[in-house]
């Protein structure tokens, strides 16, 4: 067994999650790409603490995820939406400016993985980033259902409970 099958294996079987829709016009029944999230992360034994839609608003979004990193309910959050470049786009740089650790690698594979399987060199245009704010986990993804679909399955979703066990190991 490697070391990160072994991490896997001490990994917690669920996390409690809030999810974040970044969105001007989606409201709970248009939000296909949150309710996908929901489902996924229902589906994989994972809680939901918070769902909620914000626009895209850079202090809005950060209020959120500071919410969300002080509460004693919320492990992990996963932001859909706002990760373009057109003006109103401010997710990426919300998120970046609370994150005490960036994981690089969760934005490098997510866009290898679009440009090869989806989207081709329409992925450059994406900005999805995760890390941690303090000891809660944080992703944010495309407001696509083929991103969020493509992100939850093969990155967030085998590797959440991997994240955590990082986050909450005492050495």
């Amino acid at each position: 067994m490697n070391s990160a099958d072994q991490h896997r294996s001490e990994a917690p079987d669920s996390v409690s999650c809030m999810i974040i829709t970044v969105s001007d016009t989606r409201t709970p029944e248009t939000d296909t790409g949150g309710q996908l999230i929901k489902s996924l992360l229902e589906q994989a034994g994972h809680r939901i603490a918070v769902y909620k839609i914000v626009k895209d608003n850079y202090e809005g979004i950060r209020e959120l995820i500071h919410e969300a990193s002080s509460s004693p309910e919320v492990e992990a959050v996963i932001l859909t939406g706002g990760t373009g470049i057109s003006p109103r786009d401010t997710t990426y740089e919300a998120v970046s400016s609370l994150l005490d650790k960036q994981l690089p690698g969760f934005g490098e594979i997510f866009r290898y993985l679009s440009f090869t399987e989806d989207i081709g060199a329409a992925a450059i245009l994406s900005r999805a980033i995760a890390g941690t704010a303090g000891s809660t986990a944080v992703f944010s993804i495309p407001g696509s259902t083929g991103a969020v679909k493509l992100a939850m399955e093969r990155i967030i979703l085998p590797e959440l409970g991997h994240v955590m066990r990082e986050i909450y190991k005492k050495e």
